[in-house]
């Protein structure tokens, strides 16, 4: 038996007027979810526990079969291990952002306008992050180079900070949200002169993309420990992603990665790519379950764009989730597939949010046929509703 998770990353939502009243991924055309749907099992599933925030790290984590609440460290130390940063027990990891915030006035009274600054490109980054290093760098403190906006910073020991994630406060001033401790106010907002003016940010300004000119740090952590995937399940595992924290997932858990080429975490990702690279590692490599995570949707939540997420969502479907199933079919394998988001991320909102997703469950020898298509409305309708999302995972496989 193969197995097969699509992750659409933060693919739920909530209806919008402008769709009629329907969520995106009602609206999208989507034929290959719907026909799981029709042969499928669908219902709801609560991948946040209700003590903890809806994050990517914490939903993924309990997709995979992890419970959060016992295994959880934070979510920096996941994203650290994926670009291959040594932990020590006394180390605190931190997020760091390259975030645009608002030129006019005082730090405090700034307004952040773009959690990614534009998806800044990890050439670019890497730039400003040898800027970053310059100036912050030293035996207490240490930066590290992620993907795209998304960095690590090491704080040699130090302490657990709760500290408010970026993406949840777009279009709103900082000051509520900058963090207390001394240090890392500091670093924020000195490093806002640091690189407003570096001459990479005037250059994307003239092209008009946005500036990423501050710092944010956010996500505290400590070095984490997951059991290892194979002996949980006895599968053995591929994770296929673009982002630094579900690879940095796969790291702990043992299990492997595969990097696409293309594989962006945005709207422009290698969705055929990354369909490819699981139909190699089930067939050609002889792994017995893939994850494939896609960020576009997310993304494109927190970016407020409807249009996009809808893009997104149908993308997912033709060129994903479509090829893997077709070259099982022709494989002749026997397999299952299961297809849901980690958490919404409505438009309207562009931040995450803790409520229960849809889930849908296929399996290859299924014969069951129901005209029914795959949404969150129909979804609850089902009545099937997983409370404990890390035990969603068994139902799967068993």
């Amino acid at each position: 038996m193969k197995y097969v998770v699509v992750l659409a990353d933060g693919m739920a939502d909530v209806p919008i007027d402008e769709l009629g009243g329907i969520t995106p991924l009602e609206y999208a055309k989507t034929p290959c979810m719907d026909a799981l749907a029709a042969r499928g099992t669908m219902g709801m599933v609560r991948t946040v526990p209700g003590t903890m925030k809806p994050g990517s790290d914490v939903a993924n984590l309990a997709v995979m079969g992890y419970d959060p609440a016992s295994c959880y460290s934070g979510r920096s130390p996941l994203e650290a291990l994926s670009v291959g940063v040594s932990m020590k027990d006394t180390d605190v990891v931190f997020r760091c952002n390259l975030v645009t915030l608002s030129e006019d006035g005082p730090y405090e009274e700034k307004i952040i306008l773009d959690h990614s600054s534009g998806e800044i490109s990890s050439d670019d980054a890497a730039i400003l992050m040898d800027a970053i290093r310059e100036a912050f760098q030293n035996d207490t403190f240490r930066f590290y180079n992620g993907t795209s906006y998304r960095h690590i910073t090491i704080w040699d020991q130090g302490e657990i900070l709760d500290l408010e994630a970026p993406h949840d406060h777009l279009g709103q001033v900082i000051r509520p949200f900058l963090p207390e401790n001394v240090q890392f106010f500091r670093m924020m907002k000195e490093s806002f002169d640091v690189l407003n003016n570096h001459p990479l940010n005037v250059k994307r300004a003239q092209e008009g993309k946005n500036k990423a000119n501050s710092l944010w740090f956010w996500g505290a952590g400590t070095k984490p420990s997951l059991q290892n995937f194979r002996e949980k399940t006895g599968l053995r595992g591929t994770i296929i992603s673009a982002v630094d924290l579900l690879k940095g997932i796969a790291y702990g858990s043992g299990m492997d990665v595969v990097n696409v080429e293309g594989a962006t975490g945005s709207l422009d990702t290698n969705y055929l790519g990354k369909a490819e690279a699981a139909v190699n590692a089930l067939l050609k490599d002889g792994k017995d379950f893939v994850y494939i995570h896609v960020e576009a949707p997310d993304e494109m939540g927190h970016q407020g764009n409807l249009q996009h997420k809808v893009e997104s969502i149908e993308h997912i479907d033709a060129e994903i989730i479509s090829i893997v199933k077709k070259s099982l079919d022709e494989a002749g394998e026997p397999y299952r597939i299961l297809v849901l988001p980690d958490h919404p991320t409505p438009v309207s909102l562009r931040t995450h949010t803790a409520d229960p997703v849809p889930y849908v469950l296929f399996d290859s020898a299924s014969r069951t046929e129901n005209k029914v298509t795959f949404s969150e409305k129909n979804a609850a309708k089902t009545g099937i509703f997983v409370e404990d999302g890390y035990r969603l995972l068994d139902a799967f496989i068993n």
